[in-house]
């Protein structure tokens, strides 16, 4: 037991040595640990300042106080308007508010830029109709299918349109057709009214030994049923028997009995009545009274009767010359005589002193209208549609050319670039005076 009780005491004072000795080194390295950490930071920072700065970004140097700032192409947007405060009308131009003028007030006056060439031109208007060789009408071209000479030059087409166009047409009757053909034409006039449209406008003439002027330009409506319903009470034609050359009342100074003089002493000379026909003086009122008409307008005369002229104080060449100053054109419906086929050719020719026995293919070639020749009433009334059906849908050409003196006539000459195609326009025009045109 006490062997053991040593031993535990030894081991005793062994741990406690032991222990204090732990002790002793945990107590050193603490100290060393106090003394370490303070000096850790400033090894480090140390460090750091010997690592070289980055360079300074160039900065540019401030503007000066007195700099204004750029104008901003922004716009700010104006306040809404109130719900009750009317919106305000759009600002307008006037001389006060126009730029002045960039050229110096010094300039010289001489230089290329002071000169201006002045050049006066007229805008002519040629309405084409287009057919095929039976007759019908082609449709579908276009402008480059086209082309205009002008006293033989090529003209630029700057006009071209196939759109149809509204109507102004003078009606012509001639009061002086046979008396069976008259009653034939009155009972084809209503088919007549029907081939208008409500855009087009209509005057009615008619023409014997004076010219008459039945209904004014108006609506191709009432009036127009009105007034050719009159016409057919008022035309009635001339006889077709011979004209009576004797009789006791007829011819002579002094009545005769029995064909011989009342008085022997005076001579008796039988003389004919001579009836007049004054085509030209009809056509020249009817042209007066389209000239006023809207330009804008298709302007027609449309002639029925048998194309004979006598009598006129106006002249073809000067009726001419005011159709084609106003780009009117004529179509007649050739009616009795002149309607045969073949008896055309024999009218157009002229006897001295005896008037033209037809003188409406002259002016329908002319003016780029034409001559339909029919004898029945249904051949008449289905002509009417045609007529109208080809005067409203013509193909427009315009050009511009050099203004010459009114009195000039220039010649034009339409050409289609298709094969077998019949071409119908005005052979030329007179130009109109200056003043006239711009009224225009």
């Amino acid at each position: 037991m006490q062997t053991i009780s040593r031993g535990l005491g030894k081991l005793r004072s062994m741990g406690q040595g032991k222990l204090h000795m732990i002790m002793k080194s945990f107590a050193y390295l603490l100290v060393l640990a106090v003394l370490l950490v303070p000096a850790y930071p400033q090894a480090a920072s140390s460090q750091q300042d010997q690592i070289p700065d980055a360079p300074a970004p160039n900065n540019p140097p401030p503007f000066p106080t007195t700099t204004a700032p750029a104008a901003k192409t922004e716009h700010p947007l104006p306040p809404p308007p109130a719900a009750d405060e009317p919106l305000p009308p759009p600002p307008t131009m006037s001389a006060k508010t126009m730029p002045s003028s960039s050229r110096p007030a010094n300039a010289d006056s001489n230089t290329r830029d002071e000169f201006t060439i002045v050049k006066a031109v007229n805008f002519v208007v040629v309405p084409v109709t287009v057919k095929d060789p039976d007759g019908r009408l082609v449709e579908g071209l276009l402008k480059k299918d086209f082309s205009v000479l002008e006293n033989g030059e090529q003209q630029q087409i700057k006009l071209f349109t196939s759109d149809p166009f509204p109507l102004s047409v003078a009606v012509v009757l001639d009061a002086n057709l046979p008396e069976q053909t008259m009653r034939k034409v009155k009972e084809t006039l209503p088919a007549l009214a029907g081939s208008f449209s409500d855009f087009d406008e209509v005057g009615v003439y008619s023409y014997g030994s004076s010219v008459t002027t039945r209904l004014d330009f108006s609506g191709a409506g009432g009036d127009f049923s009105t007034a050719l319903r009159r016409s057919e009470v008022d035309l009635r034609g001339r006889n077709d028997g011979p004209p009576v050359a004797s009789g006791p009342m007829v011819g002579g100074p002094s009545p005769s009995v029995n064909g011989r003089p009342f008085e022997p002493g005076i001579p008796h000379v039988a003389t004919v009545p001579r009836e007049s026909s004054v085509l030209n003086d009809a056509i020249l009122a009817a042209a007066s009274a389209l000239s006023k008409r809207d330009r804008t307008r298709r302007k027609i005369i449309f002639v029925i009767g048998d194309g004979r002229e006598q009598g006129s104080n106006a002249s073809y060449s000067d009726v001419l010359k005011v159709l084609l100053s106003n780009e009117i054109a004529v179509y007649a419906m050739a009616v009795d005589a002149s309607a045969i086929p073949g008896y055309e050719t024999l009218q157009n020719i002229h006897i001295p002193r005896m008037g033209y026995g037809n003188i409406l293919p002259k002016y329908t070639f002319a003016s780029g209208g034409e001559v339909f020749a029919e004898f029945s009433k249904d051949a008449i009334e289905q002509a009417y549609s045609r007529l109208t059906e080809q005067a409203r849908n013509q193909y427009t050409l315009g050009y511009s050319t050099r203004a010459t003196a009114a009195s000039s006539y220039r010649t034009i000459d339409v050409r289609v670039h298709r094969p077998g195609l019949i071409v119908r326009a005005k052979d030329g025009y007179y130009p109109l005076p200056p003043q006239r045109q711009q009224q225009q």
